[in-house]
């Protein structure tokens, strides 16, 4: 470690976890703080001058760069990247093979599927008006979409898988395409076997009471017939 490190109580930490990596860039080489209950898989680096909330968790090969704060109960997954000078807030999940570009904002109860790219210089290498996305509160990004420079996400929005999103989203609807287009509230959604409403006033039935209430299909599980 090249900065002094705080961890809270209980953390899990993996061999072959780098904590407090010294940047290449001239910053001050504040310490790094971590919250109680932290589970650090191997290959995990955490650069200097990062804080980090309580009951978070990551895969194997996770990077955190410097000058990043993140919130309480936050996963990240394998092989995925937030750069540096990002803000996360509380509860976001962030799954595998995901690239958060420098100056991203996320929310609280954000979800980031696998291969969701974040982009931040909308002519590159100038770097002079560089900045990531916002992602608002409860905002939900599909498999494999990109988000450009500057644009803004809405609260409790959803963006479709594969979606290239050029512009602003409006809270609690969904697009989806390369640009991406608007095609609905998310409250319109529907399961394809009825066994819950996915989305109320645009939050997600994970963070309803319901999810506690409706037990899972057996699998495996077969998708039903469009025709019928």
């Amino acid at each position: 470690s090249s900065v002094s490190v705080t961890l809270g109580s209980d953390p899990l930490i993996d061999p072959g976890v780098l904590l407090g990596y010294k940047p290449g860039r001239q910053i001050e080489l504040l310490p790094v703080r971590i919250g109680e209950r932290a589970h650090l898989r191997s290959g995990t680096v955490i650069y200097a001058a990062v804080e980090i909330g309580s009951g978070f968790e990551t895969g194997h090969n996770v990077v955190i760069r410097e000058q990043t704060s993140i919130g309480n109960d936050c996963a990240i997954w394998n092989n995925s990247t937030v750069d540096y000078g990002c803000v996360l807030g509380d509860r976001v999940r962030i799954h595998c093979n995901v690239y958060v570009c420098q100056y991203t904002t996320i929310g609280n109860d954000v979800f980031l599927a696998p291969g969701v790219m974040l982009a931040n210089d909308p002519h590159p290498l100038c770097t002079k008006c560089m900045q990531g996305p916002t992602i608002m509160d409860g905002a939900r990004i599909g498999i494999n979409s990109v988000l450009m420079a500057h644009v803004v996400v809405g609260k409790n929005s959803l963006v479709g898988a594969g979606s290239v999103v050029t512009h602003d989203v409006p809270d609690g609807m969904v697009v989806v395409g390369s640009p991406a287009r608007v095609v609905g509230p998310v409250d319109d959604l529907k399961c394809p076997f009825g066994i819950v409403q996915p989305y109320e006033q645009g939050v997600d039935v994970r963070r309803r009471p319901e999810w506690e209430t409706v037990p899972p299909l057996p699998r495996p599980i077969k998708r039903p017939d469009p025709r019928l």
